[in-house]
């Protein structure tokens, strides 16, 4: 990462703070945090989504790292939609990096999104059931759903992503990853997208499947 570029993240993060959209923590926590995740995810793929994006974290941080891949940040807040698209031009990514606002529902059924990306990244975007299932659509065949994991989180992870409930929407089993006091699960798509996956907005959430 360029040292500019370092700058301009930690700027559009304190802004961001300021919104409400992080904690009160230094933001410089949240910038580590992703390039830790960036070392442990390894080879990018061609294109990622960033699921429930809010500041950028990780999507800006990945699209910075990764400089040949195209990223897709998803938030259903029209205010922090503007304000990634912001972010995306102080950071010159505006011709590899788009803001798709809506809910991650409907926007997994839109013909451009759905079934096209290899991996779909997540931090704090929900309870593991609804994340997996908003997930899925955006998803691949082999595609990985990566989710950054809060330290509290169990140490098995089959108790918050049982085998059974990922195998109904189409993924195999959970594998844990961790790098610098990161911690994440990777969870890989096993067979064709069903078309039920993911319900109609709201759904994942007040029915989730485990």
């Amino acid at each position: 990462m360029q040292p500019g570029d370092e700058q301009k993240l930690l700027e559009i993060f304190e802004d961001a703070r300021d919104h409400g959209y992080l904690g009160p923590e230094p933001v410089r926590r949240h910038l580590d945090h992703s390039v830790a995740l960036a070392q442990l995810l390894g080879a990018p793929p061609p294109q990622f989504v960033d699921l429930g994006s809010g500041a950028g974290v990780p999507g800006l941080v990945l699209a910075v790292l990764w400089d040949k891949v195209d990223a897709v940040l998803v938030d259903a807040n029209q205010r922090r939609c503007a304000d990634l698209r912001e972010a995306a031009t102080r950071l010159g990514l505006t011709s590899r990096v788009s803001v798709r606002c809506g809910r991650a529902e409907a926007l997994a059924r839109e013909p451009d999104l759905r079934g096209r990306f290899g991996l779909v990244v997540a931090r704090a975007f929900g309870r593991p059931a609804v994340t997996a299932e908003c997930a899925v659509g955006f998803l691949e065949p082999a595609g990985c759903l990566v989710v950054t994991e809060p330290p509290e989180a169990s140490a098995d992870e089959s108790l918050r992503w049982p085998p059974e409930g990922l195998g109904r929407l189409g993924f195999g089993p959970a594998t844990s990853m961790r790098n610098e006091g990161v911690g994440a699960v990777a969870i890989s798509a096993v067979g064709p997208l069903d078309e039920r996956w993911p319900r109609a907005v709201g759904r994942p959430a007040k029915s989730p499947l485990w």
